[in-house]
């Protein structure tokens, strides 16, 4: 009975090994050999069922011949044969998964962040001292400068962007709102010169038109998948005046009249928000025309007031819109990123069309949606619950630069400072709020780091607010946003090789020269030369 069991063993074994879900599932068969594979694997399944019932057969025949066997003995034969055939399916099955994740991750990327000697978070050297000397000096250059240069750029935004709606007619072209300061000098851990301040402008079409919204979660939207975060916008609205009169939209020609409107006040011919801000032959508003439209209209509001001021502002390329770089006659230059945008309605997200501080633009006409207002309400909501003079932008203060300085020696890579503020969220919305006092600032910047290397390691990097049910209620982020599926801000890593390796040797390189970049930041300082040397090296 024994080797016939040993051969049912057998028998289940090579079923299991051409079984298909052995091996990963492969899109590699061409459609024309599926029929024939399929034939071959039903006759196989026929051979192997015709051959389980004959050794069931020979069984039972053993069965009758050797009844005089005790039954205690032959319970312990078949708990011992159906053990092992449990283990050798166990084995099989754990070596298909292993051959599966092989297949799925290329051994060269496990390689990148894992090499013998190379510095970790946890293994690189930190001074307290210097830590603290860093804090100290950050603290004193944003609460002694930060606050001027913002009061300025408020002041004189508001007064460029009054100028800019008196250049706009308010019946033919776009309205402007208000700005909303946004980024690293509004969140008050800005660290590094120049001094930029980010603001974005919302704007909306005349009546009757008006914008419509096709987002990456909507159940009918067809985005790319490497266009998730972003939308489409359509304008939608009619070509004809409040009276219903065609003759503002088209050109009648100097020998027609309209019978509605005297030779007097006959309607002036307008562009449409639609051949203003759309592509040809389209609805959707693209980001180049808007950016081109914003460009004119700015550089003619400035020349309205620049009699006003005593200093010398450039604009920047149309690639750039809204970028501008003011020079005082002490040589102090401030950069100011005046984006404009469009309001989701009933939110306070943004649909964005670039970010000049960190992010690579989307191709048009995807717009992507900024929750930048939602972000900076989250570490309001953390600054009031944290310990006093708590850690958490001190940490972001750090990275951030490293990060830049390394940028300089090494060049730009994947890695920007949105992924680095990202990071810091993730950190704050799982982590207990009491350890985050100033005497922990060594410990969470390492795991700051250690979080981006982990991050780096898996390519997978989620936004912390879209899809996340640990925001607090406080922060009235949208519903629909809460709920929507996670966005993987590190999807490009994927498919671009070259740009993971590089970004990898980035921060590789980034955590060998902390120590060295910190303490250059922070020299020894009498009391006597502190001011003048904060002034000169941040």
């Amino acid at each position: 009975m024994q080797g016939a069991i040993a051969r049912v063993c057998m028998v289940v074994t090579a079923a299991i090994l051409n079984h298909p879900l052995l091996f990963p599932q492969e899109n590699t068969t061409p459609p024309e050999q599926e029929d024939e594979v399929i034939a071959r694997m039903r006759e196989h399944q026929e051979r192997l069922e015709m051959e389980q019932a004959r050794l069931e057969n020979e069984l039972s025949q053993l069965d009758s011949k050797q009844e005089e066997q005790s039954s205690s003995e032959e319970g312990y034969s078949w708990y011992l044969w159906s053990t092992v055939s449990f283990v050798i399916f166990f084995t099989i099955e754990m070596c298909r998964v292993n051959l599966s994740d092989a297949e799925i991750r290329p051994v060269e990327d496990e390689d990148l962040l894992s090499e013998s000697g190379a510095i970790t978070p946890r293994t690189m050297v930190l001074d307290k001292v210097v830590l603290s000397n860093f804090c100290d000096k950050s603290n004193y250059t944003s609460s002694h400068e930060n606050w001027r240069v913002r009061e300025f750029v408020e002041g004189f935004t508001d007064d460029l962007l009054e100028s800019l709606r008196s250049v706009c007619d308010g019946e033919a072209d776009m309205e402007v709102g208000d700005f909303v300061g946004i980024g690293s000098m509004f969140e008050s851990w800005k660290v590094c010169k120049p001094l930029t301040c980010d603001l974005i402008v919302p704007f909306s079409p005349p009546d009757p038109y008006s914008f419509q919204f096709d987002l990456w979660y909507s159940p009918s939207c067809d985005m790319p998948p490497d266009m998730q975060g972003c939308g489409k916008i359509k304008v939608d609205g009619f070509r004809e005046d409040k009276e219903g009169c065609l003759c503002g939209s088209a050109n009648l020609g100097e020998d027609m009249l309209c019978l509605l409107h005297g030779g007097e006040d006959t309607v002036q011919v307008e562009h449409s928000p639609e051949e203003l801000l759309c592509s040809r032959n389209s609805h959707l508003l693209t980001k180049d025309q808007v950016m081109k439209w914003f460009q004119i209209t700015l550089t003619k509001a400035w020349g309205r007031i620049s009699h006003k001021y005593d200093f010398e502002v450039t604009f920047g390329h149309l690639d750039a819109a809204g970028a501008l770089k003011i020079r005082f006659r002490s040589w102090k230059v401030i950069v100011m990123n005046i984006i404009p945008v469009v309001q989701l309605e009933g939110t306070d997200a943004y649909f964005v069309p670039h970010f000049p501080s960190d992010y690579v633009s989307s191709p048009d006409p995807y717009w992507t949606l900024s929750l930048a207002v939602y972000e900076r309400s989250l570490l309001k909501h953390f600054a009031k619950r944290l310990p006093q003079n708590s850690c958490h932008l001190h940490c972001l203060q750090i990275v951030t630069f490293l990060h830049r300085k390394q940028t300089v020696l090494t060049g730009k890579s994947a890695l920007t400072n949105y992924h680095l503020k990202t990071a810091l969220l993730h950190l704050l919305l799982s982590k207990r709020l009491s350890v985050w006092g100033i005497e922990d600032t060594e410990q969470r910047l390492r795991d700051v780091l250690s979080f981006l290397q982990r991050s780096l390691h898996e390519k997978r990097l989620h936004h912390a607010l879209i899809g996340n049910s640990q925001v607090p209620e406080e922060v009235q982020l949208p519903e629909v946003i809460r709920k929507a599926e996670p966005i993987n801000l590190f999807r490009s890593l994927f498919l671009q090789r070259e740009l993971y390796a590089a970004t990898v040797r980035h921060f590789k390189e980034m955590l060998r020269n902390a120590p060295v970049l910190i303490q250059e930041f922070t020299p020894p300082l009498t009391n006597g030369g502190l001011h003048h040397r904060l002034q000169e090296n941040v």
